[in-house]
């Protein structure tokens, strides 16, 4: 490939559909051949029920500290350290959690509360029994994003997805009839392209699934600094998957805890080291946000910004018509019914989106593929300009090939 052909590929984006967000068109290339690996966080399940960390240590505190709890609920989101808060009902151990609280720093928190109430900050302490059961309280049915992105996640007969939560709806959300590992922390194979690097892999623990039996989880300060930091468990893993994949954030503020601790993980490896791989995040704003926008590249992310209005139903449609599209595991008939919908005008007439749509379904195609489009293509009556493009794309991958 030369010069021209990689500035191209760095700058083209591709909307996948009618007001859908543009998601640049390396990134579906990458997914095309198995190169993508999506990291998964609260903000998946918040549509089945389940809270953010956010309100994960509300609903910790209404169980185990209704005074703070009192407190904190009072508190609107997007507080920081100068929000004046009445604390005079509480101790000062209290008010330093909430003190924490309104800066975001729920795992410190988590921690402090923790050391107050056990003495400790693991085990089958009081905090962590309330966070298992307030996740178990909805049940295990899964979102339809938990199902989308399973099905995105197949790398061409292996599964593999990363997630920081600690709920299973990931592997409710397979495919019926399918079967799906689940690994956490110190079980989680070694990043590889191979087949047995594959499962629902559950970097900061897992719910074991008799609720009965403890579950060990990243949950609190020290339970970070001791996975992050002295074992190194999950840097080095993230480490090694974004040499071999693109990683791509989904669920995450920039701001939640567990973000922070991933961020830095791969920033600092990414300063010293080239061979990493491009990252990406969706990230939805109820309105432009320039400055978040630059905050995700400035931690090097590159961003895939949508409308967040209606609890983030846009992302819902981008990643439903990416897996339908998906060359892995998309459907033929909605691919087959697109490319029909493309060429029923004249290339010159039709949107610079739907050419750019129709040339990237083409681009992202094997040879045989390529035919097969090139067949539905005729017969829908496409003029010389589509079919043009075909032979033009087809010549791209033999010079690519050459090269």
């Amino acid at each position: 490939m030369d010069r021209s052909d990689t500035a191209a590929l760095q700058e083209r984006v591709i909307s996948l559909g009618s007001g859908l967000a543009a998601i640049p068109e390396r990134l579906l290339l990458a997914h095309a051949r198995g190169e993508v690996l999506f990291i998964c966080g609260a903000g998946i399940s918040r549509p089945a029920n389940l809270p953010d960390f956010r309100e994960l240590v509300i609903d910790v505190y209404q169980a185990l500290d209704p005074g703070v709890h009192t407190v904190l609920s009072r508190l609107p989101r997007g507080v920081c350290n100068q929000w004046e808060v009445d604390c005079n009902s509480l101790t000062d151990r209290q008010t330093a959690e909430v003190k924490r609280f309104t800066v975001g720093d729920y795992d410190v928190v988590l921690g402090m509360l923790e050391r107050r109430l056990d003495e400790k900050t693991s085990g089958n302490s009081q905090v962590r029994r309330e966070v298992a059961n307030r996740l178990r309280r909805h049940g295990n049915v899964p979102a339809d994003v938990h199902r989308t992105l399973m099905r995105l996640a197949d790398r061409g007969g292996t599964t593999t997805i990363v997630t920081t939560n600690f709920d299973l709806l990931l592997e409710a959300g397979r495919k019926r009839g399918s079967q799906v590992e689940t690994y956490a922390l110190g079980s989680i194979p070694r990043p590889t392209r191979q087949t047995e690097f594959a499962g629902v892999l559950h970097v900061h623990g897992a719910l074991d699934r008799d609720p009965n039996r403890f579950s060990e989880l990243v949950l609190s300060d020290q339970d970070f600094g001791e996975f992050y930091l002295r074992r190194r468990v999950v840097p080095d893993f993230i480490y090694d998957a974004a040499r071999l994949f693109h990683l791509v954030l989904v669920g995450y503020s920039a701001n939640d805890p567990p973000m922070r601790y991933l961020l830095n993980a791969v920033a600092a490896d990414g300063s010293r080291f080239d061979d990493l791989k491009e990252r990406f995040t969706f990230f939805g704003t109820h309105s432009p946000d320039s400055v978040a926008l630059e905050d995700w590249k400035a931690r090097g992310i590159t961003p895939i910004h949508y409308d967040a209005a209606d609890n983030h139903k846009a992302l819902q449609a981008i990643l439903d018509r990416w897996a339908e599209f998906s060359a892995i595991n998309g459907k033929p008939t909605k691919i087959d019914a697109q490319i029909r919908r493309l060429v029923k005008d004249a290339r010159s007439a039709a949107p610079e989106a739907d050419r750019d749509l129709f040339d990237h379904l083409i681009r992202r195609s094997n040879t045989s593929e390529r035919v097969r489009l090139s067949s539905v293509a005729s017969k829908a009556k496409a003029d010389l300009g589509w079919l043009d493009a075909i032979i033009r794309i087809g010549l791209e991958h033999e010079r690519t090939r050459r090269t």
